[in-house]
């Protein structure tokens, strides 16, 4: 088993949760480096994985995404400098942590975590994947893991559906109809989750649903013509955003499962780095009990 975790929920999580002055001597916040490193020690301790990789989001403006799609996640607000600044020691408590990790200027962590699952999956491992973002449930297959690591709650491929109203595989294909406010993705106008979910266990894909369309008149929908009217004036909006919902899983990253066999934390380095950042010895103490 491969654990494959999302960083970015973990970061912002310590960042909006954890006292803001925790900070380093020259008066920089580190609460939510500290935030990380604590859950990262924590969820080793506790599965003691062999193989363990962390992805990071390089930019919210640069991926693929934002060329097909200049208003993709336009919505956010960058973020803050002082994070942009804990995100980047964040990857370097990763490396001293003896932990791979991953970003791109081109794809997306979600896209990075993706890659990993299936050329791991190739390899003979199978995935848990360590996010709150409902987005990343596409990914599970059979003998993967979707582990809510905050609420403790673990999903298997068998309870995707019954969690998030619709299979894996068609995960994509449903945030297509609906929209990802979250990520400024129209999506179809009108079709919401209700309709959304009645037409992806119907169809086995969007392809499917535009090839027989006219079935939909028939389904159990309240307006079921208006849904079919919907969905034929905004069928190019919805496979734009297929685009933009489709995790991509086939980067070209040139790793094996060896890249991601976690390492021996380097502990001088991690005691000089929790000095730098004013953190005391428990981090430390807990890098060591890892190292035995």
């Amino acid at each position: 088993m491969v654990h494959l975790i999302d960083a970015s929920v973990y970061v912002f999580r310590a960042y909006f949760s954890l006292p803001p002055d925790m900070r380093d001597g020259e008066g920089n916040s580190v609460h939510a480096l500290y935030g990380f490193a604590r859950f990262l020690g924590d969820l080793i301790e506790r599965t003691n994985p062999e193989y363990l990789a962390v992805a990071f989001d390089a930019s919210l403006s640069t991926s693929f995404r934002n060329q097909i799609y200049p208003p993709y996640k336009a919505n956010r607000e960058p973020a803050p400098p002082d994070l942009l600044l804990q995100f980047e020691r964040c990857r370097k408590w990763c490396e001293h942590m003896g932990i791979a990790w991953f970003d791109s200027s081109e794809f997306e962590a979600d896209d990075i975590i993706g890659t990993l699952a299936a050329r791991m999956r190739a390899e003979g491992l199978r995935a848990t994947i360590v996010s709150r973002d409902k987005d990343l449930a596409q990914l599970i297959a059979p003998g993967d893991v979707y582990w809510d690591y905050s609420g403790d709650v673990r999903y298997h491929h068998s309870e995707i559906e019954e969690r998030f109203g619709v299979a894996p595989d068609r995960y994509a294909d449903y945030l297509a109809l609906t929209g990802d406010a979250v990520d400024n993705i129209a999506g179809v106008p009108g079709i919401g989750p209700k309709t959304a979910t009645v037409l992806m266990r119907h169809f086995p894909s969007l392809d499917d649903l535009y090839a027989r369309i006219d079935v939909v008149r028939d389904l159990p929908l309240r307006g079921a013509g208006q849904v079919v009217e919907r969905l034929q004036k905004h069928r190019e909006a919805a496979y734009l955003a297929r685009q933009l919902t489709r995790i991509r899983c086939d980067m070209q990253l040139p790793v094996t499962r060896d890249h991601l066999r976690r390492r021996q934390p380097d502990l001088p380095a991690i005691e000089s780095f929790c000095n730098a950042n004013g953190f005391g010895a428990l981090l430390g103490r807990q890098a060591a009990r890892l190292a035995r």
